[in-house]
């Protein structure tokens, strides 16, 4: 019983956070898109910290950003992750709250997701179409990457292409990041997240809140790769330094 009005207590407070900012930026986006951006800010800068800092007063869920590495972060990079839950976007605007963000995501985020859709489409997130021609697909990270660059904006690619269900990581794609590579030149930054798979839908979302946590850390920090060899050589070793981190996580 106390765990059930704990749950109504915090999805309630959930709730009262982040609905106003997610109607608002329903409403103002059709109308006005630099006061869907000031949202979208607001949403970015102050509704991800607070989510995780009313999980941590009502379910002791713990959010925790290793400080390992940040100091020596390069001006803009593109970081490489895993990728478990649509948490993971908060994740990382509340691990790197001082730095602009841009992500690489499915285009079907960009409708009827409260709070995140109209976000994505007004900061210009890169949304890749899943369906249709790769060609278009390659074309849309290329103007991307291009804008991140002049905006001087951090991107950020899962390669999984998809959140995996039970936080094993699974193959990393290499096209994706080879085209923003090439579209960016930019130094890499390899982080490992664990945790959000275990909350990645309502029904499990409560039960793996208590007393659980949300990790993410910087495994690697690597020159802008040249070429395609270097790509490849570079995507694996980031696959192995984020399986090992999840190893030595859940040991």
């Amino acid at each position: 019983m106390v765990s059930f009005f704990s749950n109504i207590i915090t999805f309630s407070t959930l709730l009262f956070v982040v609905t106003l900012p997610a109607v608002a930026n329903i409403l103002v986006y059709p109308v006005s898109k630099k006061a869907c951006l000031a949202v979208s800010r607001y949403i970015t800068k102050v509704c991800a910290p607070r989510v995780f800092a009313i999980l941590e007063a009502f379910k002791h869920f713990s959010f925790i950003g290793f400080p390992d590495n940040k100091d020596a972060l390069p001006p803009q990079f593109i970081i490489m992750s895993n990728h478990q839950s649509l948490m993971d976007i908060p994740l990382y605007m509340n691990f790197l709250r001082d730095k602009n963000l841009r992500f690489v995501a499915k285009d079907e985020l960009a409708r009827h997701v409260p709070l995140v859709s109209e976000m994505l489409r007004a900061e210009q997130h890169c949304m890749i179409p899943r369906r249709g021609s790769p060609s278009v697909a390659m074309r849309t990270i290329d103007v991307f990457g291009k804008r991140v660059v002049e905006r001087r904006q951090i991107p950020v690619i899962f390669p999984e292409g998809t959140r995996s269900k039970d936080g094993s990581l699974g193959t990393f794609y290499a096209a994706g990041f080879r085209r923003l590579s090439d579209a960016t030149n930019l130094p890499v930054v390899v982080c490992a997240l664990d945790g959000g798979y275990r909350i990645n839908n309502i029904k499990t979302f409560f039960k793996n809140l208590h007393h659980g946590d949300y990790k993410v850390k910087i495994v690697g920090i690597f020159p802008a790769p040249s070429g395609k060899e270097e790509q490849a050589a570079l995507l694996a070793k980031g696959k192995e330094l984020i399986q090992a981190q999840l190893d030595e996580w859940r040991r």
